[in-house]
């Protein structure tokens, strides 16, 4: 067997207060306020069991596994994520009559079988997991397999079952047994852990005290306000708007709320820079122009754009010689903050209304500027 593990859980009963670890029973590895081990009643089973138990299943504290085990004398238990890499393991596995019990396409009806097996593997997980288990192992696939469908629904009412004829490990155990050997009923008795674990955890939900099978959610934390930048940036927020007209240049306006302070200017083409008389040489920089000059000194060092998408930015980025700085798109910010957008006044010729649009929804984010 594999050395026991020691994980803490945090299910139902197993939760300790204020966090701290729990006295454990060393054999069911549960904490002792729900310890089963005194309803155990093992028995001599004729067919030898071996349990192989996905490593994550290893950490449920309503598994049963351990319990299945614990409850056959004749049987042992390896916690692994490939059977293949146990030692020994396949050496046991080769003698004649071994048999895994797993619903494969090939599998046999355990009350079909006509001599009981000397060895049955069975395999320990959610279906998800044990159907990888046995499909990247070599070993598993190569041995015979045995399907069980019974006649009763699962007593595992602490778990969900994918389906009403899913079992758990020790049900489907104690179940394969009785119709292999042919002893209905000797196999029963096994189950006794099994209720008092099922009855514990119930009564526990049933107390309110909880039942998350993952543990105690925790409360999510809030999410970041997205206007905190926005209103770090007073004093220094310049809005601007660049309203085009097929019929006129574009046109350059701006505001500096916390002043009120504007600027307005002609986004004129520039004449095309002609080409370095030297070879090799980087052409020189274009002197700036009036207009682009003033916007420069308007700006200052430390400003911060405010724009309604990134249109305008677009449009200076399109001519040389335009100064740019960091810019906060409102457009997004709003829909962040407000779950929509809303809708911006459009119309060729109202450049400066557009702009005291900005500044409202400005103030509406940001009552403070």
């Amino acid at each position: 067997m594999r050395a026991p593990l020691h994980a803490r859980t945090h299910d139902g009963p197993d939760a300790a207060p204020d966090d701290l670890p729990r006295d454990r029973c060393m054999r069911c590895r549960r904490p002792l306020a729900v310890c089963w081990c005194d309803a155990l009643a093992p028995v001599d089973n004729l067919t030898r069991v071996v349990f192989l138990q996905h490593p994550r299943e290893s950490k449920v504290p309503v598994s049963t596994c351990r319990m299945a085990h614990l409850s056959l004398r004749n049987s042992e238990m390896h916690v692994a994520w490939s059977p293949d890499e146990v030692p020994g393991l396949a050496e046991q596995l080769s003698g004649p009559d071994t048999y895994i019990l797993f619903p494969s396409a090939d599998a046999t009806e355990v009350s079909a079988v006509m001599r009981p097996p000397s060895t049955l593997v069975v395999v320990d997980g959610t279906w998800v997991n044990a159907r990888k288990f046995v499909q990247r192992s070599p070993l598993l696939r190569g041995l015979p397999g045995l399907i069980c469908r019974p006649d009763f629904t699962s007593r595992y009412r602490i778990r969900r079952e994918p389906a009403d004829h899913c079992l758990s490990t020790i049900e489907a155990t104690a179940h394969a047994l009785e119709q292999i050997e042919r002893a209905p009923g000797r196999y029963t008795q096994i189950l006794q852990a099994f209720d008092r674990m099922v009855d514990v955890q119930l009564d526990y939900v049933g107390r309110g005290e909880g039942a998350m099978r993952h543990g105690v959610a925790k409360p999510r934390p809030a999410p970041p306000d997205p206007l905190v930048p926005l209103r770090a940036a007073q004093g220094r927020l310049v809005l601007l708007y660049v309203e085009t007209d097929a019929d006129m240049p574009a046109r350059i306006t701006a505001v500096r709320p916390a002043t009120g302070e504007r600027f307005t200017a002609a986004l004129t083409p520039r004449a095309p820079i002609s080409a370095p008389t030297r070879q090799g040489s980087e052409p020189a920089e274009p002197p700036r122009t009036p207009d682009q000059l003033a916007w420069r000194d308007y700006l200052g060092d430390d400003a911060v754009l405010g724009v309604w998408g990134y249109h305008a930015l677009n449009l200076l980025r399109s001519e040389p010689g335009w100064m740019l700085a960091p810019a906060f798109d409102l457009r997004a910010l709003r829909r962040q903050a407000r779950g929509h957008a809303g809708r911006f006044p459009d119309g060729p010729g109202r450049a400066e209304h557009r702009l005291d649009a900005l500044v409202e929804v400005l103030a509406e984010l940001c009552p403070t500027f």
